[in-house]
């Protein structure tokens, strides 16, 4: 297998357990910081945050965001992924370059149309309401379109003839405006269409642990098709002239756990997955669960050097139980990095 870059992505769940190291939301989001630091001190290349809205988990990701790009200064800080549903792509827009700029250009910003919700048309408390004719996923497409548009630092908006302060000539664009955030924003695909789609907008490919039953394969298979479909639509917009000007990455996520210690056994060794599962998520829509991977080493490398769609990506997102705490999970990143990375050949001993 060629190199990768490997992050985490974490849910950020809490509950008021006292099995949880995370009982409220205030610790979900200070151990997110801390887990950032400690994942970039350990040559790990990412930290990405799931974002729901409505439930126990995190949500508001551009304050996170913000805030690790102040405490960290190499490793790359996203989200996988923002429901767009529920998004003003104006606020979005602003947020996201503040966040950047603090960052110095590390943010990797995964958008969607989202996924299956806490309540019902979740979006409609935020103000939000598709058109007439226009389905839910349709609006949140094309709150992403709009976003896109506003990204790219052209100015749209009329000024003021007589403004509060001085403005530049021509049209104004919305600030602050981070240079290059917009060939880092990845779409989350659930379809082979929407993987087609995204490489037509110009945005990078994440692909998760759910995805469109598309052929009844395993999810490792219907996940390389995918990857396959957006980078040859990829190509052939460069070939007909719409290149968007960058080669585009595309990550998978995985759940990987290196069973190393007496501690890894107890938490994890009776809990395998060792194979997808397939069911419905709305009334519409039938799925594949992609399996999780929890063996010792030998074992896991043997099993992961098998998944084709790892091959096709460039990145892997490894999904961590951020309720154990940030001193295990940071062990779990480290055994990722020293069993599983290294023997793979995903990472050098000199990268990591």
């Amino acid at each position: 297998m060629s190199e990768k870059k490997i992050g985490f992505l974490s849910f950020g769940h809490w509950t008021p357990s006292p099995h949880s190291r995370t009982r409220s939301a205030r610790d979900t989001l200070l151990q997110s910081i801390e887990l950032a630091v400690a994942a970039e001190e350990l040559g790990v290349d990412g930290a990405y945050f799931r974002v729901h809205h409505f439930a126990r988990q995190l949500a508001s990701p551009f304050p996170l965001l913000a805030a690790i790009g102040a405490k960290t200064q190499r490793i790359e800080i996203g989200t996988g992924v923002i429901d767009m549903r529920y998004e003003n792509p104006g606020y979005f827009t602003e947020d996201a370059g503040a966040a950047d700029l603090i960052a110095g250009g590390r943010l990797q910003l995964g958008i969607s149309r989202g996924s299956p919700e806490q309540v019902i048309e979740g979006y409609r408390y935020f103000g939000y309401h598709p058109a007439e004719g226009e389905s839910d996923a349709e609006m949140g497409r094309r709150h992403a379109e709009v976003a896109l548009q506003m990204l790219q630092g052209q100015g749209f908006a009329e000024p003021n003839p007589r403004p509060m302060f001085p403005n530049p000539p021509g049209l104004l664009r919305l600030e602050p405006y981070a240079e290059g955030l917009r060939q880092r924003i990845w779409w989350g695909a659930g379809s082979n269409a929407t993987a087609r789609w995204a490489a037509q907008k110009g945005m990078n490919l994440m692909s998760s642990t759910l995805k469109d039953d598309e052929s009844g394969q395993p999810l490792h298979i219907q996940q390389a098709e995918q990857i396959r479909i957006f980078r040859e639509e990829w190509a052939r917009q460069n070939e007909a002239g719409h290149g968007h000007g960058f080669e585009p990455r595309v990550s998978v996520s995985r759940s990987i756990i290196p069973v190393v210690s007496d501690q890894d056994r107890a938490y994890f060794l009776g809990q395998r997955d060792s194979s997808d599962t397939f069911g419905m998520i709305d009334e519409k829509t039938r799925a594949v669960f992609g399996r999780s991977y929890t063996a010792e080493p030998d074992e896991l490398v043997e099993e992961l050097a098998k998944d084709t769609a790892i091959q096709e990506a460039d990145t892997v997102l490894v999904t961590v139980p951020n309720q154990l705490g940030v001193d295990y999970n940071a062990h779990l990143l480290e055994s990722i990095v020293e069993h599983v990375a290294k023997p793979l050949g995903w990472k050098t001993p000199e990268a990591a």
